[in-house]
């Protein structure tokens, strides 16, 4: 097993799908949308799929998979538990980092930048389109809490469907966030490891700097 791990570990092949040259516009928000948009038309894998990144009270930091669910006035919006473990650590950090990763496409997205919470109004409506399971869920789940058996959470489900027969209110408990970028990098695999790395950083005047970096 040993030497199997050690062969995929050390499996790679040449990057060829594409090059970053040329005029990438004043802002990264229009690369964003056309590489977002491809990834999506060449039907990669939940093309929406991000790792967020967050650092607790105690510089130690966590990943977990998430879900892009909308763009709001060039921000990154996404929903999730409040008292989970990434939305303790945004409540005392909330640099965070956004990363896409579409395989197929030899392309990874980073963003950088702070998190906010939105609207409450906005929460509101997030949570009315989401399917009635989601929406019980939502109020069952202690996120991120210890869970003696699994039975506790089923026997929460059946208690919140029973409590909640007609329309299913947001927990306060959970809503949205959005990631207002402040670096955006864009990377584009290319052969011998020689890849594109372009990167839009958001000065103080609120013009964004591009500029390359070595592979």
């Amino acid at each position: 097993m040993e030497d199997f791990l050690t062969q995929m570990m050390n499996d790679h092949r040449d990057f060829d799908h594409g090059k970053l040259e040329g005029f990438f516009g004043d802002t990264p928000f229009n690369l964003f949308s056309e590489w977002y948009k491809e990834a999506y038309e060449t039907a990669q894998p939940e093309p929406n799929a991000f790792v967020l990144s967050t650092v607790d009270k105690n510089n130690r930091p966590s990943s977990r998979i998430l879900y892009l669910k909308a763009m709001s006035d060039n921000n990154f919006v996404f929903f999730t538990n409040y008292n989970s473990h990434k939305g303790k650590d945004l409540e005392s950090n909330n640099n965070a980092c956004m990363l896409f990763f579409w395989p197929g496409k030899e392309r990874q997205i980073r963003i950088e930048g702070e998190v906010v919470k939105i609207s409450e109004d906005e929460s509101d409506a997030y949570f009315e389109s989401r399917p009635r399971s989601s929406q019980i869920g939502a109020w069952a789940s202690h996120q991120s809490e210890f869970l003696e058996e699994r039975d506790d959470l089923e026997n929460r489900l059946k208690d919140y469907a029973e409590k909640f027969t007609d329309v299913v209110p947001r927990p306060p408990h959970w809503g949205g966030y959005m990631l207002q970028p402040r670096l955006i990098e864009f990377w584009q695999g290319r052969p011998s490891r020689l890849h594109d790395r372009i990167v839009f950083e958001l000065k103080e005047d609120g013009v964004w700097k591009i500029y390359r970096k070595n592979p």
